[in-house]
């Protein structure tokens, strides 16, 4: 590779490590020197292809940081928690993807389209990427947050299965299989009895209910007052990303049959009045929002459409009938690329220009 800093990438064996090396290998240049793969004693040893060049993974450890400029850390919060600080320790500025730093008022909470400006302020040498549900929707919300003053936000998602990881998307296949070819669907009864039928227990399910021919309103962990953490984070990555601290949110996440890309229904309040006019010459100047939206046509975006694709993808802009300077939309962004490894990406290469 070219004279450049060096990128580390750590847990590069995962399901979004191997998305940020399709990443990579996809770039018509990247910035970087060197790169360097990294994940569990396990992995060690893999040879894996990037930019033409096969590289050896090697084991986390504190020293496959020394000389590192940028590490991008794709792994468990726990993982996070503990090596994101040594990476830091050792001179690389920590771009992590997980849950650990998000809410430390010391962690800048980067979305480059939004407050790219932010990834100068790292005291503790650390800066976090956004869950993947508020991600999704970011860039789109922010566009209209510069010109009309966001003031509430109310959002119901609609998250693919991998975000609950491989064992997410391992048991919409296994629901699939059990109930392919049967008259199941009438009741709850019918569809649990095909999947007893199976053998596949509710209790071995990342999910509280049967999610094939279904939808469970409900991701991630039980917070106070009946309240998900999935929700909570909307609430409070999106006060954090735009800079609003007191950003009314209120947000309720529902789990359907989707392997990949997250979609969200948003109802957006605003300072000043908006027209579906003005909201469309927007999200067309953004080069990360793709606008598709003739409904008269059947032209929106799903879910089905947006998967493997970097942008965001907004449709059914309509304004609010009885509620004044206030839009409603719809929101698609690939859960695993834009959700988690491309903005981790992006923020890297921002980093970039300071080690060249």
């Amino acid at each position: 590779m070219s004279n450049g800093p060096v990128l580390a990438l750590v847990g590069a064996t995962g399901a979004v490590g191997t998305v940020m090396i399709d990443i990579l290998n996809g770039r018509e240049s990247v910035p970087w020197g060197e790169i360097r793969l990294i994940a569990s004693a396990r992995s060690a040893g893999k040879k894996i292809t990037v930019r033409g060049e096969e590289l050896t993974v090697l084991a986390l450890a504190p020293e496959v940081f020394d000389g590192v400029h940028v590490a991008m850390f794709d792994v468990p919060d726990e993982i996070s928690a503990q090596w994101a600080p040594i990476a830091a320790e050792r001179g690389a500025v920590a771009v992590d993807n997980s849950g650990a730093f998000r809410m430390d008022p010391e962690v800048p909470l980067v979305v480059p389209e939004v407050n790219a400006d932010k990834v100068r302020q790292r005291p503790r040498g650390i800066i976090a990427n956004p869950n993947c549900t508020t991600l999704s929707m970011m860039a789109a919300v922010g566009a209209l947050h510069r010109e009309f003053g966001l003031t509430e936000l109310v959002v119901a998602s609609y998250q693919a299965v991998s975000g609950a990881g491989v064992a997410g998307v391992e048991r919409l296949y296994a629901e699939l299989s059990a109930v392919a070819g049967k008259q199941v669907g009438v009741t709850a009864g019918d569809v649990r009895a095909a999947l007893t039928e199976a053998g596949l227990s509710q209790e071995d399910s990342p999910f509280p209910a049967p999610l094939v021919l279904n939808v469970v309103p409900w991701a991630g962990s039980l917070k106070q007052d009946g309240w998900s953490s999935e929700e909570l984070k909307v609430r409070n990555e999106s006060r954090k990303i735009l800079g609003i601290p007191g950003l009314k949110v209120s947000a309720t996440c529902v789990r359907v049959p989707v392997v990949t890309t997250h979609s969200l229904a948003v109802h957006a309040v605003f300072e000043r009045e908006v027209t579906v006019e003005q909201a469309h010459k927007v999200f067309a100047a953004q080069p990360s929002v793709v606008l598709v939206d003739d409904p008269a046509a059947g032209v929106f975006p799903t879910p089905a459409d947006v998967v493997g694709g970097d942008p965001t993808y907004v449709g059914r802009v309509r304004q609010a009938l009885d509620f004044p300077n206030t839009l409603d939309f719809f929101v698609c962004g690939d859960n695993l690329r834009k959700g988690a490894a491309l903005n981790t990406y992006e923020i890297a290469e921002a980093l970039a220009p300071e080690f060249s």
